[in-house]
């Protein structure tokens, strides 16, 4: 499987600006800009692109491992924060609350951890990867 997304930028860094489309086009001409990166511009950016696609790969790999045993998924909601330092991504944090039935709090941390180390996005980041999951 082989997906894309194509960034078009105009422009000097500060004073340009430019624009992403996914292949599914669920964004289409989204535009980012270094007011958007680094300052409180409208639009995207690619950390905030980096955090979506880290939270959304890890919880659903917690889910395939979840969906392993007999508990019986609600709800999990899983928020990651990006940190860019001097133009490295150094870490992302991964923040848990997941409603799960029919499941012990250490075995849901086991596979916390399992997700953690083998969603494809955490493979990809060479960052310092961390989480933190509450299971209620």
């Amino acid at each position: 499987m082989k997906r894309n997304a194509t960034a078009v930028w105009n422009g000097s860094l500060k004073e340009g600006a430019g624009k992403l489309t996914t292949q599914s086009k669920t964004l289409e001409n989204t535009q980012y800009s270094f007011k958007s990166r680094f300052e409180e511009g409208v639009g995207t950016n690619p950390e905030e692109l980096v955090a979506a696609a880290h939270s959304g790969c890890f919880t659903m790999q917690l889910s395939a491992f979840i969906s392993e045993t007999s508990a019986v998924i609600e709800s999990i909601e899983t928020k990651c924060d990006i940190n860019l330092v001097e133009g490295t991504i150094i870490s992302s944090h991964l923040t848990v609350n997941a409603k799960i039935s029919g499941i012990s709090n250490e075995t849901f941390q086991e596979l916390v951890t399992k997700a953690e180390k083998n969603c494809p996005i955490s493979k990809l980041l060479t960052a310092e990867i961390t989480t933190t999951a509450t299971l209620v």
